[in-house]
């Protein structure tokens, strides 16, 4: 085989669930947008809808309808973007719930799906989506009539506990839905390990589902595993790959592996990165290119025919902090070429 290989672990998806399910007191729905965060939303709904969720968040109508084909009938399918023009087929025909975040949406949603069911989506200071809170007062009266299937928000700063946004919006989000006949939802991953005050009707998690921070005791999800093209010694003084980043400070031997930023593996993680054979770590030596990464091999001692950059000793976090940027992407950008399987 001449890409790489993702294993995605379907059991741990669905024990990263069940794990933050029985931090709250309420409901726990799954956030599986953006094709389940890059590991197949088909796969993942299938397999959380066995253990137990009920409900499901997507970003677009178009999402909803895969996740609808993949989990039939019955669960809630929730979604962020609302009931946007052009939607109202797929809304009506996939049984969705949009989550409406402006007085435009809620008129064409009223107007072209009379008694469908929605949600409210409210902006508590994230300044994104949603009601702002001079709309939802005049919108409130109106809407609360129509009976909304759940009303919204969205925490800017819950990867930060200490930070004072995530009390502000709490306090707004309380102030804007006070006395309401409706469930409520303010917390996805970050939010539930806020506590019991983010909590409210249902939580929907997102990233700790998939192994990601700030869930800290999620078990990993994937594993990456890259075929080793070409093998090749180097001596001290000559250098690797694009730009002449790696120099060889002894007699060194270089893997090639067949991966690179056309698999989601972006260029920036040339510096740092670590791979595995085994439990032996080899740096990456120089440069990220397209379809290819080169490897140090020199300590391992043998020419491995694979070797493995996600793990559960280098999960998705660690990978991105090498490249300065967060565990979503890399998850997102993990690239069509993988070979991939489902355990579980």
């Amino acid at each position: 085989m001449s890409t790489g290989h993702l294993t995605i672990d379907l059991d741990a998806i669905a024990a990263n669930w069940r794990s933050l399910d029985a931090q709250t007191a309420s409901e726990t729905a799954a956030v599986v947008k953006a094709d389940a965060y890059g590991l197949g939303a088909g796969r993942v709904a299938a397999k959380l809808a066995a253990a137990g969720a009920r409900s499901f968040c997507v970003a677009a109508t178009e999402e909803g309808a895969a996740v609808r084909a993949a989990i039939g009938p019955g669960p809630a399918i929730y979604v962020f973007s609302g009931h946007m023009i052009g939607d109202t087929s797929l809304v009506r025909d996939n049984a969705l719930t949009p989550l409406i975040n402006s007085v435009d949406q809620m008129l064409r949603h009223v107007e072209a799906l009379p008694g469908h069911p929605f949600g409210i989506q409210l902006d508590t200071g994230m300044n994104r989506l949603g009601l702002e809170p001079s709309e939802w007062s005049a919108l409130r009266a109106i809407a609360l009539d129509l009976k909304p299937a759940l009303i919204m928000s969205h925490l800017a700063c819950a990867d930060e506990p200490s930070h004072p946004m995530n009390a502000q919006q709490l306090a707004a989000f309380v102030e804007m839905t006070a006395d309401i006949d409706a469930p409520r939802s303010l917390s996805a991953t970050g939010g539930i390990l806020l506590g019991p005050d983010y909590h409210f009707d249902m939580t929907r998690p997102g990233v700790g589902l998939y192994g990601g921070a700030p869930f800290d005791a999620a078990i990993p999800v994937v594993t990456l595993d890259i075929p080793v093209i070409q093998t090749r010694d180097v001596a001290p003084g000559e250098t690797v790959g694009y730009g002449n980043t790696f120099t060889a400070t002894r007699p060194s031997r270089i893997a090639t592996i067949s991966a690179g930023y056309a698999d989601g593996l972006h260029r920036a993680l040339g510096n740092g990165l670590m791979v595995f054979s085994g439990d032996v770590a080899c740096p990456v030596a120089g440069r990220v290119s397209m379809d290819l990464i080169t490897v140090d091999i020199t300590d391992l001692g043998h020419d491995p025919d694979t070797l493995t950059l996600l793990n559960a000793r280098q999960g998705v976090d660690a990978v991105a902090a090498v490249g300065g940027t967060i565990g979503y992407e890399i998850l997102t950008a993990l690239g069509a070429r993988y070979a991939r399987s489902y355990a579980g």
